[in-house]
């Protein structure tokens, strides 16, 4: 719990909206280190895949990111699941696996550490909170199964603040 509130409190006490006033150069930033601590190209597509996820409200799916990307030249649908693979392993963008969609995350995540994504029903944003106590929940219950998780992941679907206030007005 320490640490998720020391979370908290660096990030204003909430959980981290995906909104499209990320800071895009930052992120794009981090992936570009990302690569090269690798020795791998930082490559045009990666940033074009990066910057639309970014500048969106909500997650995409890889079809929607072909479409948004094949103007003026049409771009395949592997190229931008290569991207998409590079940079959820930089750390840059997840996956919403209930919705088969991606999106921007603009900050960095612990290894190890348990995301909680909340996912409005209503309007499609996504807001993101790490929690501890989830941690904890879900570690147990993978060693209870002889389970090693990857990305310990939790999605939520209901309603946003912002929906349920427009709601009750």
């Amino acid at each position: 719990m320490a640490g998720e509130k020391a979370h908290h409190e660096r990030c204003g006490g909430h959980g981290h909206a995906h909104t499209a006033h990320s800071d895009v150069a930052a992120m794009i930033d981090r992936a570009r280190a990302f690569a090269a601590a690798r020795k791998l190209p930082f490559t045009e597509m990666r940033a074009r895949v990066l910057t639309v996820l970014a500048q969106e409200e909500k997650p995409l799916t890889a079809y929607e990111l072909v479409d948004r990307l094949s103007v003026p030249k049409i771009v395949q649908a592997v190229q931008v699941y290569r991207a998409l693979d590079f940079l959820q392993e930089a750390g840059c963008v997840h996956r919403l696996a209930s919705k088969a969609s991606y999106f921007a995350c603009d900050h960095e995540h612990h290894p190890g550490e348990a995301v909680v994504f909340m996912v409005c029903s209503h309007c499609g944003t996504v807001q993101e909170a790490p929690s501890d106590l989830v941690a904890q929940g879900l570690q147990g219950a993978a060693e209870h199964a002889g389970f090693k998780p990857a990305h310990p992941i939790v999605e939520l679907e209901g309603e946003c603040a912002r929906c349920s206030e427009t709601k009750a007005a």
